[in-house]
Parts: C-alpha cells; sequence; structure tokens
C-alpha cells in the first residue's frame, strides 16, 4: 500500500494552481490516510484575497486525489478538519478498497495532460455536444455560462483589456509578477516559465528589462505606454482567438473554505473534461477577481486610479453574467488548438512530502 499511495500523490501534485504556487504539502499516516497540509498565499498575493484562490486549487488537488486513487481500485473519502486555521487547513483522506470495485474514472488518463494554454485556439465554436459534456462535468450544484460568437468574444475582449490594464498598472501586481516568472526556460517546477506566458521574444525581452524594478515598469506605463503591448497580446487577442469563453456559476454565492474547496473540485473536473475533448483552456481569472475586492469593499491598491478602473471593471463584469460576480468561481477560455511546447511542470513528490515520508507509512 505506501508505494500505491505514492503513486496516487504522485499523480495527485498535478493539480493546476495559481502561478503554480502548489499550496499542499502531504502527509502520510498510515496504508490508508493521508492528510494533505494545506496553505494560502494571501499575505503576499493580490490574486489570493482571503485565502479564495488557494482553496480553489485544494479542491483542484483533492479531486485529483480522488480520480487517481480509482486508477488502483480504491475510493477516497475526504473531509475537512474543523478545528485547523483557517490559512493552514487540513483535509483528511481516507483511501477505502469496497467490496464491489472501484472503476478508473475516465478522466485519469488526462490527469498528467492537462496545461494551461496562452497562444491562440481556433475560433470555430465547440459543439453541442461538447458543451453538453462540460456542463455535465460540473455536477448540480454550478453551471456554466457560455459566452460565444463574434460579439460575445468581443465584448470579453474589451473586458479583459481593460483588467489588464490594472494588472499592469498597480505595484501590488507587480510584486507578483516579478516572483513567478523563471525566465530562459520552458519548464518549471514552482512558477511560470517565460515561454509559457505567451508574448512574442522581443516583447517578452523588453518586459523583462523592465520588470528588474517596480520604478522601471512605472516610468515605462507613465510615459511610454508599456502596459499596451502586452494587454494587445495577452489579453485582447487571446480573447478573440478562441471558440469562446465561460464562467462557472455557484448556485449561491460561497462561503468558507469547505465551499470554495468543493468548487475547486468541479473546476478539475470541468478542466479535465476539456482535456478529454481535447480542447485546450486558459483561465482568466484576474477581473473576477478584482471584482471580488470590489464586492467585499477591500481597496484592490493604493493608486488610485485603478480604484476607478477596478469598479467598472466589476459592473462590467456585472452586466456580462447578467447577476452578481460573487457567484462566479472560475472563468477562461476554451477552444481547439496545439498542445503548448512550454509548460508548468511540478515540484518532484520527494519535496512535497512532509519529513521526507516516502516509505515510512
Amino acid at each position: 500500500m505506501p508505494n500505491v499511495i505514492e503513486q496516487i500523490l504522485d499523480l495527485a501534485r498535478w493539480a493546476p494552481s495559481g502561478d503554480n504556487t502548489q499550496p499542499w504539502r502531504f502527509e502520510i499516516l498510515n496504508e490508508g490516510h493521508i492528510v494533505v497540509h494545506g496553505f494560502d498565499t494571501r499575505e503576499h498575493c493580490i490574486y489570493d484575497l482571503h485565502g479564495f484562490g488557494s482553496q480553489l486549487a485544494h479542491g483542484t488537488l483533492l479531486e485529483t486525489l480522488r480520480i487517481a486513487a480509482t486508477g488502483f481500485g480504491l475510493r477516497a473519502e475526504i473531509s475537512l478538519r474543523q478545528d485547523a486555521p483557517e490559512t493552514q487547513p487540513l483535509y483528511d483522506v481516507w483511501l477505502h478498497r469496497d467490496s464491489e470495485e472501484v472503476q478508473a474514472d475516465p478522466l485519469l488518463p488526462y490527469i498528467e495532460r492537462r496545461c494551461t494554454q496562452r497562444r491562440a485556439f481556433r475560433t470555430h465554436a465547440l459543439t453541442l455536444d461538447e458543451k453538453q459534456a462540460l456542463s455535465a462535468s460540473v455536477g448540480n450544484a454550478y453551471r456554466v455560462l457560455w459566452i460565444d460568437g463574434w460579439s460575445g468574444r468581443w465584448a470579453m475582449s474589451k473586458l479583459l483589456f481593460a483588467s489588464g490594464k490594472v494588472r499592469l498598472t498597480i505595484p501590488e501586481a507587480y510584486n507578483v509578477h516579478s516572483s513567478i516568472i523563471q525566465w530562459n526556460t520552458c519548464y518549471s517546477e514552482d512558477r511560470i516559465p517565460a515561454a509559457a506566458i505567451g508574448l512574442d521574444p522581443v516583447t517578452l525581452k523588453l518586459m523583462r528589462w523592465a520588470m528588474r524594478s517596480w520604478a522601471r515598469v512605472d516610468f515605462f506605463n507613465s510615459y511610454l505606454a508599456g502596459h499596451l503591448l502586452p494587454r494587445i497580446e495577452l489579453d485582447m487577442l487571446p480573447a478573440l482567438r478562441c471558440a469562446g469563453h465561460f464562467i462557472l456559476l455557484c448556485d449561491k454565492e460561497p462561503q468558507g473554505i469547505k465551499d470554495h474547496m468543493e468548487a475547486g473540485r468541479a473546476i478539475q473536473r470541468f478542466w479535465l473534461t476539456a482535456t478529454q475533448l481535447g480542447l485546450q483552456l486558459q483561465p482568466e481569472m484576474t477581473p473576477l477577481i478584482f471584482a471580488r475586492y470590489v464586492h467585499q469593499g477591500i481597496p484592490l491598491t493604493r493608486a488610485m486610479p485603478a480604484l476607478q478602473q477596478a469598479k467598472d471593471l466589476a459592473d462590467r463584469l456585472e452586466r456580462v453574467i447578467g447577476e452578481s460576480p460573487a457567484k462566479a468561481v472560475f472563468m477562461g477560455r476554451i477552444g481547439h488548438g496545439r498542445t503548448p511546447h512550454s509548460r508548468s511542470v511540478r515540484l518532484p513528490l520527494a519535496k512535497l512530502l512532509e519529513s521526507s515520508q516516502i516509505g515510512k507509512s
């Protein structure tokens, strides 16, 4: 069993997380009991308001673990410990071998293939069967809002272009961006490789030069419209060059770690189903995150112009959704396209195990 547990965890670690932060560590207590030690990045990451993003990632990890366990005929029972700190949640995972054989989940082969593609997709629309499969994957507590066709893609393009201006012109976001990119590589174990960002080589070199300090970025933005080209390449054009966009909505506004964790599980089923269908996907979470700041009355930044821009952005997102963005937990673009040649990989299992526990259970 210990070797089986290690194999399950070795698959589970491929779950997605914001900026490849991997906010989890594993502890093997015995042959059928794993503790997932979660943490969040709220103290230093503007994109992790109240740990919301990290809690979604915990859910994607736990769902991936559940799916991985089925490949060994095991059923995973997952429970959130009620006495753990909010910033360091603990999740107990018990592995059971039931009397009736557990069938391997059809999404199992796609765990390692699932990735983020930030470059262009083909623009032909998803089929009805593809949409139905994706909508069915998230379960009854969630629904998928589709935004496609030329008019839908154009509306999202303008929304994301506006969001990009906020993202690229506030120091709080710069502090994150400057730490998450790994330069001169196609793969990164714990960050985003520069080759996967989606910029052309010239813009990428200019971006690397500017990002050596906030003073450079601020000067570049203030006097040379330095944010304009990245917004076109990273926000506007990708939003147009896809089959469409989606927003995953809860029936009610999620409250607390358990709701966010369950939403993360739905997100991973959606993403793995997209991979199973041969589709590429890119999350577009920034407008949603900024809208949460506005919805909760929390200042996003000390830069006053950006505060008003964020409020306008939240209003535009609400018009797109047709109801409060507070019910939205995930959004992105989707379509058929090439598999990326560059991607974030993951820390090896040995670095994710508490107390170097390989073989000790």
